[in-house]
C-alpha cells in the first residue's frame, strides 16, 4: 500500500518534485503579458532609431536578452526549496563576492562602476544579482528567527547594510536603497513587532533628511538630483530648469502628459521622434509607454504591476514551509519596490535615480533576475515540503 502511495506521488509530482495542478499559470501569463509590451515598445524605439538616423536601441540585443533569461527562469523553477534553502547563505555569499570585484574588473560607464564584461557581449550587473542574493540570504537567516528579541536583530541587519554598502560605493544610490522596502517587508513577514519597524524607518529617514541637509554621505550629483526634485514641483520651475539640472525630468513629464488618454500611438511619439529622453528603453520607458499608448496603456500596465505582485503575495500566504515563504514573498516585495519607485521617478513623485521596470525595461542583468525571481517563485509554489513549524498551519 505504501509503494502504491509513493508511486501516485511520484506521477502527479512529475519532474523534479513538481506538482503541476500547483502550479501559478496565472503569474507566468502576468509576466508574459509584461514581457510582451516590453517587446513591442522596444522594438518600437528600435524602429525609430533607424527612420532617424540613430543607433541608441536595439530590438535584436534586446531579444538576445530575453533568450538568455529563459534558461535562467527554467532552472529557477527546478531548485527544490531543501536545496536552496541549504545554499542560500553560500548564494548570498557569491553576490557580496560578485560585488567586491566591480571596483578591481568592473567597467566605467557615466562616471559609475557597475559591470563586469562577460564573453559573448554579455554586460553583468552584479548589484541587480545582490537583489536575489539578499532575498535568499534573509529567508535563509529569518527561517529560524521570530525578531522577537534585541539580540536577533544584528544578524538580519548586518545582512541588509552589506550589499547596501558596496552598491552604493559604485555608486549606485538608488538600487541601495531598493533594498531597503524587501528587507522591512521580509522582517514584517518574519515576525518582526510593528513598532520597531516603525522606529526603523523614522531613523532611516531621519538619517536621510540629516545626509541631505548636512550633505554628508552624499555625492554631489545626488544632492543636486534631490535638490532639483524638490524645487521643481511646480510646472513653471520644472520649465524654468529644462536646460540644467531638470533635464530628465522635464522631459519625462512632458511625454506622460503628451500621452493624454490613447496616446499618440506607437512610434509617433516626441521621445521616439527627438531620442531626447534620456535611458528611454530602460530607467524612462514606462515615460515612452504613457506618452505612446496614453492612460490607458500606463494603467495596464499599473494594473499587470499591482496583479503581478498581489498574486504572488497570495502564494506565498498559501505556503506552510517558512523558508520558501519568505522567498516568495520577498520577491513580491522586489517587484512592488521597482514598479512603485520607477513609477514615481518618472512622474515626478520621487528624485531621479536609475532603476529599470522588471520584465519591461531593457538591460540583461535586469531581465535575467526578475525571470529568475518568476521561476522561484513557480518552483517554490509548486512543490510541497513538510513542515512542522509552528507556524506552519497559519494562514
Amino acid at each position: 500500500m505504501f509503494e502504491r502511495r509513493q508511486q501516485s506521488s511520484t506521477s502527479r509530482a512529475g519532474i523534479a518534485g513538481v506538482h503541476w495542478s500547483r502550479v501559478e499559470w496565472p503569474i507566468l501569463a502576468v509576466a508574459v503579458c509584461l514581457l510582451g509590451i516590453g517587446m513591442v515598445f522596444i522594438q518600437t524605439m528600435s524602429e525609430a532609431d533607424l527612420r532617424y538616423d540613430r543607433q541608441e536601441v536595439s530590438w535584436e540585443s534586446h531579444l538576445r536578452k530575453i533568450i538568455v533569461s529563459v534558461p535562467g527562469m527554467l532552472l529557477a523553477f527546478l531548485v527544490r526549496p531543501r536545496w536552496l534553502r541549504r545554499y542560500a547563505g553560500l548564494l548570498y555569499s557569491a553576490s557580496l563576492v560578485l560585488l567586491a570585484l566591480v571596483p578591481f574588473v568592473g567597467q566605467v560607464r557615466n562616471d559609475a562602476r557597475r559591470w563586469i564584461q562577460l564573453p559573448l557581449g554579455f554586460d553583468l550587473q552584479p548589484s541587480e544579482l545582490a537583489k536575489l542574493g539578499l532575498i535568499l540570504g534573509l529567508a535563509g537567516l529569518l527561517y529560524r528567527r521570530r525578531l522577537q528579541t534585541s539580540q536577533e536583530w544584528a544578524a538580519p541587519l548586518l545582512l541588509t547594510a552589506l550589499p547596501m554598502i558596496l552598491v552604493a560605493a559604485q555608486p549606485d544610490l538608488g538600487t541601495a536603497l531598493t533594498m531597503v522596502p524587501v528587507a522591512l517587508g521580509m522582517f514584517y513577514l518574519a515576525g518582526a513587532p510593528g513598532r520597531v519597524l516603525t522606529s526603523l524607518v523614522c531613523i532611516g529617514a531621519l538619517l536621510g533628511l540629516g545626509a541631505w541637509k548636512l550633505e554628508l554621505g552624499v555625492l554631489d550629483y545626488q544632492l543636486k538630483r534631490i535638490d532639483v526634485w524638490a524645487s521643481t514641483f511646480e510646472p513653471e520651475d520644472l520649465i524654468l530648469n529644462q536646460k540644467r539640472g531638470a533635464f530628465h525630468a522635464f522631459q519625462a513629464r512632458v511625454a506622460i502628459g503628451n500621452g493624454g488618454l490613447h496616446g499618440t500611438g506607437l512610434g509617433r511619439g516626441i521621445t521616439n521622434q527627438t531620442g531626447h529622453l534620456p535611458e528611454r528603453e530602460s530607467d524612462s520607458i514606462f515615460a515612452v509607454i504613457a506618452e505612446e499608448g496614453g492612460l490607458v496603456s500606463g494603467g495596464v500596465v499599473i494594473l499587470l504591476y499591482t496583479l503581478l505582485v498581489c498574486l504572488i503575495m497570495i502564494s506565498a500566504a498559501s505556503i506552510r514551509e517558512r523558508f520558501s515563504r519568505l522567498v516568495v514573498g520577498g520577491v513580491g516585495l522586489f517587484f512592488m519596490a521597482h514598479y512603485f519607485i520607477n513609477m514615481s521617478v518618472n512622474m515626478g513623485l520621487m528624485p531621479f535615480t536609475g532603476l529599470t521596470l522588471p520584465l519591461i525595461s531593457t538591460g540583461g542583468s535586469s531581465m535575467l533576475v526578475s525571470t529568475a525571481a518568476i521561476g522561484l517563485v513557480l518552483g517554490q509554489v509548486a512543490r510541497h515540503e513538510p513542515s512542522l513549524g509552528e507556524d506552519s498551519f497559519r494562514f
